[in-house]
């Protein structure tokens, strides 16, 4: 039988996903856009599209469209006839360690209890349970900050628009799309279902210290900094400093065997300057 995955929401992540997948994989994606699905026979137009075909073919799901105040709208529409499918054999659900809430700088695991501190955090804990009330083999993977090829700060730095703001004993963990991937290539090679892991890099960081290396990489000046209080941060912006956390990410080097390509953001942002081309 031929390995199919069922990505629900083609987007950055699930393209690194497909990518990093060996010769062989059939992949299906969703989109909301008809001119991205006509231009592309790999996606579909979701909502609106009949999947019963596709999901009666899919031996893996991945589900990674962001929830809403009710929950996960693939599960609304969808969920029991995901849990009725015929041949998974896992289903990974992408949600992210905003699920943790805020923790004054400590760290956090697996095993933590989850207190979102914004509503985002909120929507993704509805939608985690949402997924576990079903009987799937599924796989939940709390993602920290990504970034990776095309999601860099160095066009921000460049046109000197980049900002190290600043607030004391704020630290955020983050992840390269490309070890994601190969975290969730991971879990598909070993399946594993209940499991929970946090896919993060080694290094909790500043943000800060990211723009200043990243200013360092180019040669250009640091950009000053801005205390947090001045900082005039859009509502939305000013939730992600809202948490401060450190996240383990130890399950998924036992449990997985993965070694991260990019354990911390300053090989991460080398190799981003190495692959980008300027002022993209």
């Amino acid at each position: 039988m031929t390995l199919t995955l069922l990505s629900f929401g083609q987007g950055y992540t699930a393209r690194a996903l497909a990518a990093a997948l060996p010769d062989g994989w059939q992949v299906i994606g969703t989109t909301r856009d008809p001119a991205k699905a006509a231009a592309d026979p790999v996606l579909r137009v979701w909502p609106g599209s009949d999947l019963a075909p596709e999901i009666a073919m899919a031996t893996h799901v991945l589900l990674s469209i962001a929830p809403d105040a009710a929950g996960d709208p693939v599960f609304r529409a969808l969920g029991p006839a995901l849990a009725a499918a015929p041949h998974l054999v896992w289903v990974g659900y992408l949600s992210t360690t905003g699920v943790y809430g805020d923790h004054g700088g400590g760290w956090v695991d697996e095993d933590t209890p989850l207190s979102p501190a914004t509503r985002r955090g909120e929507m993704r804990v509805l939608a985690e349970r949402q997924w576990q009330s079903l009987d799937l083999p599924l796989h939940i993977f709390r993602l920290a900050g990504i970034y990776g090829p095309g999601r860099g700060p160095f066009a921000k730095v460049r046109a000197g628009t980049a900002r190290r703001i600043v607030k004391p004993g704020q630290v955020f963990s983050r992840t390269h799309v490309e070890d994601i991937a190969q975290v969730l290539a991971a879990s598909i090679s070993r399946p594993d279902p209940g499991a929970v892991y946090n896919v993060c890099d080694d290094d909790p960081a500043p943000p800060q210290d990211v723009i200043a290396h990243a200013a360092g990489l180019l040669g250009l000046p640091v950009p000053p900094a801005i205390p947090f209080d001045q900082a005039d941060l859009s509502p939305m912006a000013a939730s992600f400093y809202a948490e401060s956390k450190r996240v383990r990410n130890d399950r998924i080097k036992s449990d997985l065997g993965v070694r991260l390509r990019y354990p911390t953001y300053r090989e991460g942002l080398a190799a981003l300057l190495t692959d980008e081309t300027p002022d993209t």
